[in-house]
């Protein structure tokens, strides 16, 4: 297994008396420190109108990020297409993958949240179509070595070549949300990579691997477990009373999001407003515990098919992250990457 890291970043701080952007600072920090200890990534969400002071800048953020790390792959969890003009987004994209030396993964959706699609102005009902024209221009956009027009519903470009060209060739990897069978097929048949949710319980992600294998070899590709990566909320517990104000603390944060995500009155919509409230629901999906509970519980997930998971660090607990690294990560790592963290934690 590998391991990355995975959640969001806020301009404000839980710092007494620190100024609006400490946030940013400490999640470049945490960051960092993740770096050394040897995580393989960390994926960076995109969000905008709560009044929560989310990332919105989410490639500004992560252009900062690899400019102060060493290894670390930085990743978009992700980019919602309809959002953005898909020429300049490209541009963008391309610039933060030479200047990291081609350690970008770019993760890209279609949206979900009722209050951003009302905010943007821009119809629901429009998603996947702006999705995949966009998709259409970036990729073209990457891979066209001539100048290149393009006249579409919601985009026209004329004559145009797109500049800086990327550092991996063709394109960055490029990786995709996804939950439902439809659109776990889709990502198969676009030969990109599945993130998976921090909040299905472990046999729904093993059914969903299970179908993503399938789906890859029936178009002629090997399929790579490695282009699966798994999101799930971690917390290394000191005792079992802490455990529990973690499992509260993340439904609490899990009913924030979907109370802004959903229209009013909305029943249907994406899977990620279907998960429930419960404590009970959220352990169980959750790596949330003490080092021998959350050992065993990613021995499930690695039974499942899972060998890349995403940690999202209950309140960017350094604690968590360093315990994480030290005591549990190399123990499922393969030789080489569980003999950086070893080696790290002899240092």
């Amino acid at each position: 297994m590998i391991f990355g890291l995975f959640g969001g970043a806020q301009a404000n701080s839980s710092t007494l008396g620190a100024g609006m952007g400490q946030g940013f600072h400490d999640y470049i920090e945490f960051n960092v420190e993740a770096d050394a200890l040897g995580y393989h990534s960390a994926f960076l969400v995109e969000h905008h109108f709560t009044g929560w002071t989310q990332i919105s800048a989410t490639l500004n953020l992560l252009t900062w990020l690899a400019a102060r790390t060493k290894t670390l792959r930085v990743g978009t969890a992700v980019m919602v297409l309809p959002w953005h003009n898909p020429v300049l987004l490209a541009e963008q994209a391309a610039t933060l993958d030479l200047l990291s030396g081609g350690r970008l993964d770019l993760g890209i959706g279609k949206g979900y949240r009722h209050n951003e699609f009302t905010g943007f102005g821009v119809p629901a009902t429009e998603a996947e179509a702006r999705f995949d024209e966009g998709l259409e221009v970036i990729i073209k956009a990457w891979t066209m070595t001539e100048r290149f027009s393009h006249h579409g519903r919601y985009w026209n470009f004329e004559n145009i070549i797109v500049e800086p060209p990327t550092a991996q060739k063709p394109h960055p990897p490029l990786w995709m949300a996804a939950g439902s069978r439809e659109s776990i097929r889709k990502v198969a048949a676009r030969g990109f990579n599945l993130l998976l949710d921090q909040f299905a319980q472990p046999d729904v992600i093993g059914e969903r691997i299970a179908q993503f294998k399938a789906e890859v070899e029936a178009h002629g590709r090997v399929f790579d477990p490695l282009s699966v990566a798994v999101a799930r909320d971690v917390y290394v517990a000191r005792d079992d009373t802490d455990k529990q104000a973690a499992l509260e603390r993340n439904a609490r944060m899990r009913q924030r999001t979907v109370d802004v995500a959903r229209a009013p009155g909305q029943t249907g919509g994406s899977h990620v407003l279907s998960y429930a409230t419960s404590t009970s629901g959220n352990e169980a999906a959750s790596l949330c515990g003490d080092p021998d509970e959350i050992a065993r519980k990613l021995e499930v997930l690695q039974s499942m098919g899972v060998s890349y998971v995403l940690a999202s660090m209950s309140g960017g607990s350094r604690d968590s992250l360093r315990r994480f690294a030290q005591e549990i990560a190399p123990s499922f790592c393969a030789s080489e990457s569980g003999a950086k963290y070893q080696n790290i934690n002899r240092a």
